[in-house]
């Protein structure tokens, strides 16, 4: 195993939203880009939960650290998204929360269940690059007073479920230092493929949210490769459960290093999967304290709404860690801090949770409707940088909405079934359905006299068609 530490390898996790690339390619210029269509046809059921391939261990695990003076005090996020207020009307109880990523260590403050792994052989509790465990805090970690911090997830009360389906650590056994199709381009394990098998596992597993921190950018006009998992989105969205993924994030090189433009799809330059798979993804930019977007987030058609994705913290993911961390090592011996739209993608993932709880009967359609119809908008409006908006917590969970436009069925799960309705007397409906169907017997036979008998078809009433 190489003795080169990925500190900086999960900053880039952070940074990159966990960036998978297909292909090493070039940007061209920006061009019109359709929205993406699904092939029913590319869906992929039962695949092995385990490595398509061998895959081996190459560099030794990240270690997240905490800088600065002992955590004291609401962190500020916490504070802007308002979440006291918020949790007086959910918690996200009863949630099952889907993060697909690097893995979720076990942690005290964590309610966390395996769901297995596409990487190794671990049930899914083992996260050597720290992201996952990063993420599963903000969606879902509980407070702990008792420490002295006032840190907690978005909704304390829900449950994680952990999928690995990449790392920087590993690589398949037979290609080390080789740059093929689906290779992460830091190296590492994971790609498109392996991600829609994770995404129909969780769909599988009963999660009612999915969580994906992760992006694979390709050239505008440059097949993805994606095909699989748009249909395995297309899967989630039949199966009422909410898919919430990271918008994606600038890098120095590989596939996400060119931006967007903000005149839409014709503006695009890089193509962000699964972000770009709306409506079936709620996706998520990243936003700075005063509301701006983030130098680093990838502006797109495809963006929901924003939520903050710098300078955070979250819990320890250094396995058999107790507290918090709040900055990630770097080859020069600085601390860089916990940035990225994977990290705005869980804010957002836990208020998904919350409004889920909340309202049981919303579809996911409606749901992902809620959060975005009461985000903060920009100046002017929607725009590609950051969707709606900030993310609103309280406003997602209270607002009386105007009905929207028909809600799509849904198929597959069914939801909760509503409470019973209060009894009531059935005699007044008795005496008033008798007198009816009195009259229809009595104007049955004077038209019976009265025509020729004929075949004719069923009654057909009001709300029959």
């Amino acid at each position: 195993m190489s003795e080169l530490r990925i500190g900086a390898a999960i900053r880039r996790l952070g940074a990159a939203a966990t960036a998978l690339t297909l292909t090493m390619l070039t940007p061209g210029p920006a061009g019109a880009v359709a929205p993406p269509t699904v092939d029913p046809h590319a869906l992929i059921l039962g695949s092995p939960v385990a490595p398509p391939e061998a895959t081996q261990q190459r560099l030794v695990c990240a270690k997240p650290l905490w800088n600065g003076p002992a955590p004291t005090g609401e962190p500020a996020v916490q504070t802007a998204l308002e979440f006291d207020r918020a949790w007086q009307f959910s918690r996200g109880a009863g949630q099952l929360v889907a993060v697909i990523d690097t893995g979720v260590n076990r942690h005290p403050r964590l309610r966390v269940i395996p769901g297995g792994d596409y990487v190794s052989h671990s049930d899914g509790t083992a996260d050597c690059d720290g992201h996952g465990t990063l993420v599963a805090g903000i969606i879902a970690a509980h407070a702990a007073p008792d420490r002295g911090d006032r840190f907690s997830g978005v909704a304390p009360e829900a449950t994680i479920l952990s999928i690995r389906q990449t790392s920087l650590a590993y690589t398949a056994s037979s290609s080390y230092g080789e740059n093929r199709p689906g290779q992460m381009s830091a190296g590492g394990y994971g790609n498109v493929v392996t991600l829609a098998y994770a995404v129909v596992h969780a769909v599988d597993l009963h999660a009612t949210v999915i969580n994906i921190s992760e992006v694979s950018c390709s050239a505008a006009g440059q097949n993805s490769g994606d095909a699989a998992l748009g249909a395995a989105l297309q899967y989630a969205a039949d199966h009422n459960v909410v898919v919430v993924a990271a918008a994606g994030n600038l890098q120095g090189n590989g596939t996400c290093k060119t931006q967007n433009g903000t005149t839409g799809w014709n503006s695009v330059t890089t193509v962000a999967t699964p972000a770009w798979f709306t409506p079936n993804v709620l996706s998520v930019a990243s936003v700075e304290a005063d509301g701006s977007p983030s130098s680093y987030t990838l502006y797109g058609p495809w963006v929901g709404v924003a939520a903050p994705g710098s300078n955070l913290m979250s819990l320890d993911s250094n396995p058999g860690g107790t507290g918090l961390v709040n900055g990630i090592p770097e080859a020069d011996g600085s601390i860089a801090p916990l940035d990225g739209t994977s990290f705005s993608c869980a804010f957002v993932s836990g208020v998904a949770a919350l409004v889920r709880a909340r309202y049981p009967r919303l579809s996911a359609a409606q749901v992902i409707d809620r959060i975005v119809r009461t985000a903060h908008a920009p100046g002017n409006g929607r725009d590609d940088r950051i969707g709606a908006g900030m993310v609103d917590p309280v406003a997602a969970l209270t607002a009386d909405l105007p009905a929207a436009s028909a809600p799509a069925p849904v198929t597959g799960r069914a939801l909760p079934i509503p409470p019973a309705a209060t009894p009531v007397d059935p005699w007044p409906t008795r005496i008033g359905l008798g007198g009816a169907l009195g009259c229809l017997i009595l104007l049955a036979i004077v038209l019976a006299v009265s025509t020729p008998f004929r075949r004719h078809g069923p009654l057909e009433l009001p709300g029959d068609d």
